[in-house]
């Protein structure tokens, strides 16, 4: 990893680590919710018979390969197949702050052993590719996003997490070669088809977008055309937080990085995120940082 030895950027920089859950033999999940304000570096040896899927459900992941002369971005609900049976790729990630990622690993004979009535289906189980280096980016369907997120904002009893997992992560793998058709999935209650998944996002894109005026939850599912119950329950299901909790997050993180860049006063910055004042804004950072907005300034000379 490329770090530089000031101790501001040191400051900002942790090492990170998996969240590993073993469901079966050649069958491993990883998480990692990096919810912190620093960026994250995680490495993790994985051998050649593995397939690696690597899902981002929030921020973005870097991927660094031969030392870092190679590297693979995967941004926010977007998806990355790995697989390089005539080498290692051993796991050498740049976790960015308040980024999720979940990666599944299984073993080529354990996938095999799954999908070996349908090698003509997924290429790269054919017989002419099954020993070649597979690579495939995309996005992450909305049947697989409220799957993802099941399993990283799990919450149920420790005892039963094994189970819980194995079998998500199952759904997943048969989610994600099965996009591509018109699926009769079950979806969870509050979600009852896809483009209320849809919906959900557009949600997120405006409040993002509209974020000094955002508008009300009932203005907002009148928007969409989603009632104010699937909304809200919805948006929980996919982004792990209430709508409003998710946009107070959002602009704490973009008013730390203006209050970084040194380009605006702290008045400016709190209207720029939608506070028209100062003592509002001071009260909000406090709550979020544990810091005022100026003494944070102080701390990064």
């Amino acid at each position: 990893m490329n770090v530089n030895n000031d101790n501001s950027t040191l400051e900002n920089v942790a090492k990170g680590a998996f969240d590993e859950t073993k469901v079966d033999e050649g069958f491993i999940i990883l998480l990692n919710k990096n919810e912190s304000d620093k960026l994250q570096y995680i490495e993790r040896e994985i051998d050649s018979d593995f397939i690696q899927f690597h899902f981002c459900l929030k921020g973005s992941i870097k991927f660094n390969f031969n030392s870092g002369r190679y590297v693979l971005d995967i941004l926010e609900e977007n998806s990355l197949l790995l697989y390089n049976p005539q080498r290692e790729l051993p796991i050498n990630l740049e976790i960015s702050p308040k980024s999720w990622l979940i990666t599944v690993l299984i073993s080529i004979k354990k996938f095999h052993g799954l999908f070996s009535q349908e090698a003509d289906y997924i290429r790269f189980l054919s017989d002419d590719n099954r020993d070649k280096k597979y690579y495939k980016d995309g996005k992450i369907s909305p049947s697989m996003a409220i799957v993802l997120n099941q399993l990283i904002n799990y919450n149920l009893n420790r005892s039963i997490k094994n189970l819980y997992f194995k079998g998500k992560a199952y759904e997943i793998l048969s989610l994600y070669f099965n996009r591509n058709e018109d699926a009769d999935i079950e979806q969870c209650p509050f979600l009852v088809d896809e483009s209320n998944v849809i919906k959900i996002r557009e949600a997120k894109d405006i409040i993002i977008s509209r974020m000094v005026e955002p508008p009300t939850l009932q203005e907002l599912s009148e928007e969409i055309g989603l009632s104010l119950k699937k909304l809200k329950e919805g948006f929980k299901q996919i982004y792990g937080d209430s709508v409003y909790s998710f946009l107070f997050e959002y602009k704490m993180e973009v008013a730390r990085k203006l209050l970084e860049s040194g380009n605006y006063n702290v008045s400016e910055v709190g209207l720029k995120v939608g506070y028209s004042t100062a003592s509002h804004f001071i009260a909000a950072f406090k709550k979020k940082y544990r810091t005022t907005p100026k003494k944070y300034i102080m701390s990064l000379s």
